[in-house]
């Protein structure tokens, strides 16, 4: 049973104000594993203060200091990789693949961070004036928890770069991953002050820091519903704000496509990360005339995987991350069947044969309409829906038909053609015949999908303020 009952502030773990015990659930069994102790409003003023205090000598450090700071983190990071591994199997279900990838990927956000940074120019010359980026401030990186690790490395990494010091605000249900970080960050031995971590509830942690005049920046990932009330309770300060919200990408099997190898991948796509991924491809667009042939391959791959305890290396989805999560996949499953999709594979309840844990079959829905509720509000489970469409003009139509663009995907055996098409969707990335990932290029979404890029050169700059200075 681990107790977390200190924060960290100003350099050093230090106990809270606040009181409340938060309990830590494993996912694969429903045991609480430990408790966490929440920090409060105090706590939180007491956090910002303290980054405001190592800001104005934190965002005067030299571009050679930062990078050093940027590789001590690493290192840092990746000396606890494989206890980071096995706290986000135990505490968040994640697949050990998954979970070994994101630990690595954590670490690795520093040293691309310390690539930006060394190329980038902090003056400039626009015309008879010089820009002079300067750091935006105090920065609040809000992170999730289907990615706490790795959205607390690349936020930070890039706020390290810029000169701001920050106030890190990770899912209260992440804290013994989040402990592990903060244990690897005291280790890099940045300046007292230039980061600190809260475990609390948004409404009382992230309210405070929404609305405090001392805060220059938030970088919030999550839900959009809890991203639109953060830009609200941000406007009266004219906080910089940026959002990283939710998706319902599509992935689109052009007519070309090898079926064979795209809709196994198109599977892949979708049930990433437990299928709690915010770009996952959980909208599958196929040629009309071809449905009856993805319906066959998608049921052969469901069949081929396996749903289970995360440690297993054989496990391809393990368990939703909390009861909640559970309940509404569940909910939207019986939304489908109520609504007339036509079920392909998997459906209501627990897979056969696991009678605790937050399991869910890994489903696949066929028939489709685009206007259903299962393909257009984000479901952030194994969930899959088929929708048919007649050409390229309509495939374009119903993928940009959505509230939300995060993320799309495309898969042709014609990457020109693959590339007309990708060129026309409302997304904030679009990948071509698989899942890649390039840390350097910028990720953000369209419409409600966000506010803002991170990663490289925006995501430099988005901790950035540009000065112009002109002389007679």
């Amino acid at each position: 049973m681990r107790n977390i009952d200190h924060i960290y502030i100003d350099g050093a773990f230090v106990k809270p104000h606040g009181t409340e015990r938060f309990p830590l659930v494993n996912p694969t069994t429903e045991e609480v594993i430990g408790h966490v102790v929440l920090a409060d409003k105090e706590d939180t003023q007491r956090a910002i203060a303290a980054a405001k205090s190592a800001l104005p000598a934190f965002s005067r450090t030299s571009k050679a200091q930062r990078v050093a700071m940027l590789e001590r983190l690493h290192a840092a990071v990746i000396s606890r990789a494989e206890e980071l591994r096995d706290a986000t199997i135990e505490e968040y279900g994640g697949p050990v693949s998954r979970s070994a990838w994101v630990s690595q990927y954590a670490a690795q956000a520093f040293l691309d961070a310390a690539r930006t940074l060394q190329t980038y120019e902090f003056e400039r010359r626009e015309g008879s004036a010089t820009v002079v980026m300067e750091p935006v401030g105090v920065s609040v990186l809000i992170t999730p928890w289907n990615s706490n690790a790795g959205s607390i490395c690349s936020k930070l990494a890039m706020a390290i770069a810029a000169g701001c010091t920050t106030v890190i605000k990770p899912s209260e249900m992440s804290a013994i991953q989040t402990q592990i970080v903060a244990e690897a960050f005291h280790a890099a031995d940045l300046p007292a002050g230039v980061i600190n971590i809260l475990n609390g509830r948004g409404d009382v942690v992230g309210t405070e820091l929404s609305t405090n005049p001392d805060v220059a920046r938030i970088s919030f990932t999550g839900s959009t519903g809890t991203g639109k009330i953060i830009a609200r309770q941000a406007l009266d300060t004219m906080k910089r704000v940026s959002l990283a919200l939710g998706g319902k990408s599509p992935t689109i099997l052009l007519d070309d496509a090898d079926f064979e190898k795209a809709v196994p991948a198109a599977l892949n796509i979708a049930f990433q990360n437990n299928g709690q991924a915010c770009i996952a491809g959980s909208r599958l667009l196929v040629p009309h005339q071809r449905l009856a042939q993805v319906v066959e391959l998608a049921k052969a791959a469901v069949a081929g995987m396996k749903v289970g305890d995360p440690a297993d290396p054989a496990t391809t989805i393990g368990p939703m991350a909390n009861r909640n999560q559970f309940d509404r996949v569940q909910a939207y499953i019986g939304r489908g069947l109520e609504q007339g999709a036509t079920l392909v594979a998997g459906g209501e309840g627990r897979p056969r044969g696991l009678n605790r844990g937050y399991f869910v079959k890994p489903t696949v829905f066929a028939n489709v309409s685009n206007d259903m509720t299962i393909a257009q509000e984000e479901i952030f489970g194994p969930v899959l829906s088929i929708i048919t469409y007649r050409d390229d003009d309509d495939a374009v139509a119903i993928a940009n038909d959505s509230d939300f663009g995060l993320h799309a995907y495309v898969f042709s055996s014609d990457n020109l053609h693959a590339q007309e098409v990708a060129r026309r969707l409302e997304a904030g990335r679009v990948a071509i015949n698989g899942m890649q990932h390039d840390p350097l290029a910028p990720f953000g979404g369209y419409k409600q999908s966000g506010v803002g890029r991170e990663f490289g050169l925006f995501g430099l700059e988005s901790f950035l303020e540009a000065k112009t200075v002109m002389t007679a």
